[in-house]
């Protein structure tokens, strides 16, 4: 029965009911399946508590900020102050207006405020000639901070962008294994891209601007309070505006945006998926659905990006009305003050001083349009301020989760020279996160170093989950899991794992050559001790074979080799990481029996003198273990070697009579009266 879905018009609706919702409660929540996405829903960092504010108010993301700016707070610094000189030398040749109109054009005499030392002529055309050069020269100095201080700025937002993402990477790469699979791939691809990318862009938003808008509104206040106290306190009246029109849509409009960026991460962690399983996906020949799910997602987050859009629009035509609305009537109350004050002069009811003149209304003018340009630019780019805030918004509740099994206060740290091997598990059940049935109950074992163990039972018995806790991918729920007699969670994970050797039945290869996938496993190997591994996983032959021998390119995941050699190279890194402890999941399971036989010689030197758990369902590659143990619903029913178990005649026996005896004959019916030729070989036979 095919999954029922939602077109986008439906989920966007949902999506502007459940926001209306939160805004009711006094929430902002950027939940990303809102909306209801039909596949590859992905939650977003901060799901995984879901009593956690979804929105951080602005005077904590600024703290927030600040601090990951630490190492670089100097450079702003400097920055800043050059962005101070640049700006301040901007606003001077402005007052050359002045000067043009009143003391060239007209008969007026030199301002009286000017800096003493600053001597300019009397006559009209060298005055003209001095402030025409004084303006240029002023304005490419201001140019030249100016670049400086955007240069060190833009500097700093690239270093800064690579810090942020290193952190989150590296907080990524340590969350739980089970956080981690909700995140998928792809989401956590977008997170870094365009969350954590985008962070650095508030030194510009948070930083940069407002601070040149900062210092180009004091200083245009300065200069106006000169000119006209009242012409000054018209304009100074525009500034609550600012506040008005943050209070009314900007603080609306991030969470919009942390919903926007949720939907972004599904759709990215869906085309993953997508991608990653395509043999599946065109296997069941369900590329149109894949596609169409991808689009019903794109059209989503595009209505959510309209809805945005509308709210920022709101803001540039209030600002679009406002400040040509502001321009005109001071220019008007300007315009009837100089008219009047001329009638004045002339009646010789003021001085000359006293009057305002028409050079005096062009500068306040022009200083009006550089005391508005800032205010306007400010409540342009606050939307693209609330974009970015809530990436970081995003990115802190992704570097607030808990990580994967912290270091408690003085663990210690192993290391292989010092390491027996003894792997104990006492009283030990585990129930996976969000499951109430316990996998493993009470398990109860004691391997001696170098031990080879074998797992067997019917799926979902338990033995990759008793490796996993072996592992320490997993904390056990109840009881422990010790080394050499310390408990796991009294030694660090990372000096823990590095005693270990995995080879799973589902193999992962990196994206590069034959020579670092096999490398991965030890820093720094030499070509001599990566070719002496693939030789004794019985991979180095067909290796040489290759195009490019060990240099060969094999894709991701390894996409350019066989099943069974892909499964060689695995062998091959676990043999070169020279593990203590080795844990072996089907390891031979994609390898033609000639390949199984020739390295099962190589895999008992591997195990030779290790701790080695192995879970294999083909027993007869288990016949030699030490002990093997039979898990039957989440219990050890039964152990002991071959040969005992065997005689026992119990649960391992029925395995092993099972899998040698023939299959059963294949059933005839009505509806296939014919057996078919190939049912034999579904058994394997």
């Amino acid at each position: 029965m095919p999954i029922p879905t939602r077109s986008s018009r439906r989920r966007y609706w949902d999506y502007r009911r459940k926001l209306k919702q939160r805004r009711n409660k006094g929430e902002a929540s950027g939940d990303a399946t809102i909306g209801g996405h039909d596949h590859g829903s992905s939650h977003g960092p901060g799901d995984a508590k879901k009593h956690r504010p979804r929105t951080r108010p602005f005077t904590r993301l600024l703290r927030e900020f600040w601090g990951l700016l630490q190492g670089f707070r100097g450079t702003l610094a400097a920055a800043l102050v050059a962005l101070s000189v640049s700006t301040l030398l901007g606003l001077v040749p402005l007052y050359g207006t002045k000067i043009v109109f009143d003391s060239v054009l007209r008969d007026q005499p030199l301002p009286a405020q000017l800096p003493h030392g600053i001597v300019l002529p009397h006559d009209r055309r060298e005055l003209l000639t001095v402030v025409a050069v004084g303006m240029v020269t002023l304005a490419l100095a201001s140019e030249l901070f100016g670049l400086f201080g955007r240069w060190q700025t833009t500097r700093m937002t690239k270093r800064v962008q690579v810090s942020v993402r290193k952190k989150v990477f590296d907080h990524a790469v340590r969350l739980p294994l089970h956080r981690v699979y909700e995140l998928k791939s792809g989401g956590v691809a977008s997170i870094l891209r365009e969350d954590a990318g985008g962070v650095a862009d508030l030194i510009f938003s948070m930083f940069y601007n407002p601070w040149r808008a900062i210092i180009q509104l004091l200083g245009s206040l300065t200069i106006l309070a000169f000119v006209d106290w009242r012409l000054l306190l018209g304009s100074v009246a525009l500034l609550p505006t600012v506040w008005l029109t943050h209070r009314t849509w900007i603080s609306r409009i991030r969470p919009i945006f942390r919903d926007i960026r949720s939907t972004r991460q599904s759709i990215d962690s869906h085309a993953t998926e997508a991608f990653g399983g395509m043999r599946v996906v065109r296997s069941f020949s369900r590329q149109q659905a894949e596609a169409a799910t991808f689009t019903r997602s794109g059209h989503l987050m595009a209505r959510q990006e309209i809805f945005a859009w509308w709210w920022m629009r709101g803001i540039d035509v209030a600002w679009s009305v406002l400040i040509p609305l502001a321009s005109a009537l001071l220019l008007y109350f300007g315009g009837m003050r100089v008219l009047s004050d001329m009638e004045k002069l002339k009646a010789g009811l003021i001085t000359s001083k006293q009057a305002l003149t028409l050079g005096d209304l062009v500068m306040f003018l022009s200083y009006l349009a550089a005391l508005l340009g800032p205010i306007a630019a400010l409540a342009a780019s606050a939307t693209a301020l609330q974009n970015s805030l809530s990436g970081l918004d995003r990115v802190l509740d992704l570097l607030a989760e808990p990580l994967e099994m912290p270091s408690k206060p003085g663990a210690l740290v192993v290391n292989s020279e010092t390491v027996a091997g003894r792997i104990s598990l006492q009283n030990v059940s585990f129930a996976y996160n969000g499951t109430a049935d316990p996998v493993l109950r009470d398990v109860n074992l004691d391997v001696h170093p170098g031990e080879m163990i074998a797992l067997v039972g019917p799926s979902g018995a338990g033995k990759t989950t008793l490796c996993n806790l072996v592992a320490r991918f997993y904390d056990p729920t109840a009881g422990a899991v010790l080394l050499d007699g310390t408990d796991l969670r009294d030694i660090t994970a990372d000096s823990y794992r590095r005693l270990l050797g995995i080879v799973e039945q589902d193999t992962f290869l990196f994206d590069g050559t034959i020579a670092e996938n096999i490398a991965y496993g030890r820093r720094g190997a030499t070509a001599e001790q990566i070719a002496e591994a693939a030789t004794l996983a019985n991979a180095h032959d067909f290796i040489i074979k290759l195009p490019a021998g060990y240099d060969t390119l094999i894709g991701e995941r390894g996409v350019k080799l066989s099943g069974g050699q892909r499964q060689r190279i695995t062998i091959a890194r676990a043999i070169l990481a020279d593990p203590r402890i080795l844990i072996l999941d089907e390891a031979t399971s994609n390898l033609d029996t000639e390949s199984e036989r020739l390295i099962q010689g190589s895999m008992q030197t591997l195990m030779s003198g290790r701790t080695s758990f192995v879970i294999a369902h083909r027993l007869s590659t288990i016949a030699h273990a030490d002990r093997i143990l039979v898990l039957e619903n989440g219990r050890i029913i039964e152990q002991g070697r071959h040969e005992e178990l065997m005689a026992a005649s119990g649960r391992y026996r029925d395995m092993v009579d099972l899998q040698t005896s023939p299959p059963p004959s294949p059933k005839i019916s009505a509806s296939n009266p014919k057996p078919r030729e190939d049912a034999y070989a579904q058994e394997g036979v």
